[in-house]
């Protein structure tokens, strides 16, 4: 699912329709020109879901950096933005929840230039607040009767449970599979399931919503997070300049205060 924020600067948050999908190097300083004069305009960046809370506030430092400019995000699974972009859907930007989504793109020659990685994230489990069932441990989710949510086996947040998973010899059949990690996370804040193997941004974000459960297998499933301006960008000069944001040390702070790993 495809989430779409549009802010404008007064006010400042205006929803607009979902994106219609038609069918790494280490963390680099930003380029000279990330103070660039002049830039102007729309921008749509199509974000990885769990980048949401972020990339908004990144979002409007943006606005305020560059006078005129409006940013808008498409907020989802990685695997539906990145179809979405190679079957000619409008974006400036595209940051995924790991590589090999990103590779789809790039290989589809949809990226100006090569993707670098700007953050890393890794997995928690998510439980109602308080964790009233104890869980402790990915062995724990295999209880009987227990219902638990995975990310859909197509985004990077499933496929990195899976390597979890499988790191700790654990064999899960999910309640459900959901198509991004905020989906996830809502089932158990909607007390619809009782455990989410999501990121820990993500738990973080929710507040007093979740509780988070560590767990030492989420050290084998660590994701890479790429960023890319894209080819056909309609604002080329704003892409590059949202790029050069994400990865400032202004951006590295946001991003760090969220949660999210340096490379």
């Amino acid at each position: 699912m495809i989430r779409s924020v549009r802010r404008t600067r007064a006010p400042r948050r205006t929803a607009v329709g979902a994106v219609a999908v038609l069918a790494l190097s280490g963390c680099a300083q930003p380029s000279p020109g990330a103070e660039a004069e002049g830039v102007t305009g729309p921008v749509t960046v199509f974000a990885a879901a769990s980048l949401k809370e972020t990339f908004t506030e990144l979002g409007d430092r943006f606005e305020r950096k560059h006078p005129g400019t409006e940013v808008a995000f498409s907020f989802g699974g990685s695997d539906a933005l990145a179809a979405g972009i190679n079957n000619g859907a409008p974006a400036d930007v595209f940051a995924a929840a790991g590589t090999a989504t990103m590779r789809t793109v790039t290989d589809a020659g949809r990226t100006a230039g090569r993707p670098g990685t700007f953050v890393r994230n890794r997995l928690q489990i998510a439980t109602a607040p308080g964790n009233p069932l104890g869980i402790g441990s990915l062995k724990d989710l295999t209880a009987s009767g227990l219902k638990v949510v995975l990310c859909d086996r197509t985004v990077p947040c499933g496929d990195a449970a899976r390597t979890a998973l499988a790191a700790g010899g654990v064999e899960l059949t999910p309640a459900s599979y959901e198509q991004d990690v905020k989906s996830a996370l809502t089932k158990v804040e909607l007390e619809e399931a009782d455990a989410a193997v999501v990121y820990r941004t993500d738990v973080r974000a929710a507040g007093d919503k979740v509780e988070g459960v560590e767990f030492p297998e989420s050290a084998e499933a660590v994701n890479d997070y790429p960023i890319a301006p894209l080819k056909n960008a309609p604002n080329p000069s704003a892409a590059r300049a949202f790029v050069d944001l994400v990865r400032s040390s202004e951006g590295r702070t946001v991003l760090g205060g969220a949660g999210f790993l340096q490379p």
